[in-house]
């Protein structure tokens, strides 16, 4: 069903991929799941018993639209996405904190890393499904949830743009260090996988580095159904 393991090198510069990441923050992947697999993914959201929390955007000012976060045990599946993504983003995690002298406590699995977040009181799990429909949309935000974070996420498009929906861009804003914000918008292709930025990033500044805050969110979908698979690799308070 998936192909993590061809989409990054080990090293942080390795791949194109992973050098994408390095210098803009954000790097659209090559499929990750087949239209099938997608299609099984998206199905899980009408299983309420699947899930923690069921979350009303326009309630809570958030935009317009609704997502799910999965409860524990998360589905083997969206588990087995999760931890396998996390190895590959782990080098350009840590080489983002020593650049901006920061420290840089992921350790090398993810099993190990949510251990440190419940052991910080961050028991709760945030894989997450989106669904939009016409009119949705979703407020530019940070998902951190907690003092523990990790530095990168991956959202999966489960839809195909353009067929199933239009509008619903992914949107990614670049507070840029003294200068306006940059604004990036992505086509999300289905089966394909962004990975993006969680809080900020180094770039290359007059002093050496800074850090640049990054938000994302998601643009009116005008028409259609527009579904989404997100992978946060911190649990949450």
């Amino acid at each position: 069903m998936t192909a993590v393991d061809t989409l990054f090198a080990v090293e942080p510069v390795g791949s194109e991929l992973a050098a994408q990441v390095d210098e803009h923050g954000h790097a659209l992947t090559h499929r990750i799941l087949d239209p099938a697999a997608c299609r099984e993914i998206a199905a899980l959201y009408d299983r309420p018993e699947l899930f923690r929390a069921t979350i009303d955007m326009a309630r809570h000012r958030f935009g317009a639209g609704q997502y799910r976060y999965f409860a524990d045990p998360v589905p083997e599946p969206i588990a087995a996405l999760r931890a396998s993504c996390y190895p590959h983003l782990l080098p350009v995690a840590r080489a983002w904190a020593e650049r901006l002298g920061r420290p840089a406590p992921w350790p090398d699995t993810l099993a190990e890393w949510l251990t440190m977040c419940h052991a910080a009181g961050q028991r709760r799990p945030t894989p997450i499904l989106l669904r939009y429909g016409p009119g949705d949309w979703n407020a530019l935000h940070r998902d951190l949830y907690g003092d523990l974070v990790f530095p990168l996420q991956v959202v999966i498009g489960l839809d195909e743009p353009g067929v199933d929906y239009t509008g619903g861009e992914f949107l990614m804003a670049e507070q840029r260090f003294r200068a306006q914000s940059r604004g990036t918008a992505i086509a999300l292709p289905q089966g394909h996988g962004l990975v993006f930025t969680t809080r900020d990033r180094p770039i290359r500044s007059a002093r050496g580095w800074s850090a640049a805050p990054m938000r994302h969110g998601v643009s009116t979908v005008r028409s259609g159904l527009r579904r989404t698979l997100g992978l946060v690799f911190h649990d949450a308070a």
